[in-house]
């Protein structure tokens, strides 16, 4: 297992993140999996003696059981608090008054005080926004964030499903008003979805954000598993993330024989070739089961060559758009020179 800075920060974070979407199975999160406490215990541990440092949940999934679970595992297993990264988030509705939801300052302190209970924690070392709301001012949450922060709730900040411009407007907002900026994207990336490439990646890669990269397998897809067994599973009842069927199945294509000379599943290539991207901090990597589990965690030790590399990368290359083939093409003549140095 190898550890990568989180973001621009001196904290270090495990390659494989433990994602507890599947804990508790209430309501909309039922479908994801049902994974109860003793289950749940024996996935921590597994994740813990791989290596795996950081564990990703949410205050939304399960209405807050998924929290408490995994606070309630990581006691269980008498794990101390600082060989942990803890990372949770808030937005979504958490009861059904019209503010028990968005990232207005009172949601984000009625919750950060729930998720540090649930959690049975002192601290949570990443408190994410889960997504845009389009109702509060960016101003107004980054202020809440800051004072989270400040009053030692949480330690860094995040965020999740934001475009680039959004992104970019709350990091000049932070500068500004000397507040704590965000210092991670959790973002959909997948070797049949590489989306995120035109415009957040070069945007993280400028200032220096880490990269947190939710469901790495495309909801189970690029597992493989679909196409023996059909639409048998997740997918079959909950079919997400949206991906490009004809892209997918070039890629399954080119992933298979891959597996096969190394002797690997097609989710550890999958995996592999996301543990390949320099942009990549931590890949979140949910299960159901153990074997699941065990599976993922065997990605970090598949080396893939340049060779199968560069065609991984060829079969799942995105489709040109404007203004990206103009920017390259305009700056084709400035790539590669000396920055100390020009001729004419």
């Amino acid at each position: 297992m190898r550890y990568n800075r989180l973001g621009n920060t001196g904290l270090f974070v495990s390659e494989l993140c433990l994602g507890t979407m599947t804990f508790g199975g209430e309501g909309f999160f039922k479908q994801v999996g049902q994974v109860q406490q003793d289950e749940a215990n024996d996935l921590v541990k597994a994740a813990i003696d791989g290596g795996i440092n950081f564990i990703d949940t949410a205050n939304v999934y399960s209405q807050g059981l998924s929290e408490k679970i995994t606070g309630q595992a990581l006691k269980d297993l008498g794990i101390k608090r600082e060989d942990v990264v803890l990372a949770t988030k808030v937005l979504g509705p958490m009861g059904e008054g019209v503010n028990d939801r968005g990232a207005s300052r009172g949601h984000i302190m009625d919750q950060v005080k729930a998720s540090l209970t649930r959690l049975g924690t002192d601290h949570i070392d990443l408190y994410q926004i889960h997504g845009w709301d389009p109702m509060t001012p960016i101003e107004e949450t980054l202020g809440a964030l800051d004072d989270c922060v400040r009053q030692g709730h949480v330690r860094y900040i995040g965020v999740s499903n934001w475009a680039a411009w959004q992104i970019a407007k709350a990091l000049g907002i932070s500068a500004k008003d000397r507040l704590a900026r965000f210092e991670t994207v959790q973002s959909y990336y997948t070797i049949a979805g590489r989306d995120l490439e035109r415009e957040i990646v070069p945007m993280m890669n400028s200032e220096k954000l880490g990269l947190m990269v939710w469901s790495p397998l495309a909801g189970g897809l690029l597992s493989g598993k679909y196409r023996k067994e059909g639409a048998e599973g997740r997918r079959a009842n909950f079919d997400f993330p949206p991906v490009d069927m004809n892209r997918a199945d070039k890629v399954l294509d080119a992933m298979e024989p891959i597996a096969e000379a190394h002797n690997v599943s097609v989710a550890q290539v999958a995996l592999g070739w996301l543990l390949s991207r320099p942009h990549v901090t931590s890949v979140i990597v949910g299960a159901k089961r153990l074997d699941q589990l065990q599976d993922n965690l065997g990605a970090v030790e598949l080396t893939l060559s340049e060779d199968e590399l560069a065609k991984l990368d060829a079969v799942s290359e995105l489709p040109k758009e404007y203004p990206g083939w103009m920017i390259a093409r305009q700056g084709e003549y400035r790539e590669g020179m000396d920055p100390g140095s020009a001729t004419r």
